[in-house]
């Protein structure tokens, strides 16, 4: 029990200072510029298959 404690500590520590740094932020812009690229992409995708088909 003592492991579980002590890794949930150090992933704790370790988003603590991803998010005192910025670094969330930073990454989440760029989560949502994916997003929407593989969406255009995906759209992209279902058109073409349907033109073939």
């Amino acid at each position: 029990m003592l492991k579980w404690t002590l890794i949930f500590l150090i992933i704790a520590v370790v988003a603590g200072i991803f998010g005192f740094f910025g670094i969330v932020e930073a990454a989440a812009s760029i989560a949502k510029v994916l997003f929407f690229i593989f969406l255009v992409l995906f759209v992209i995708s279902l058109i073409m298959g349907k033109t073939r088909a």
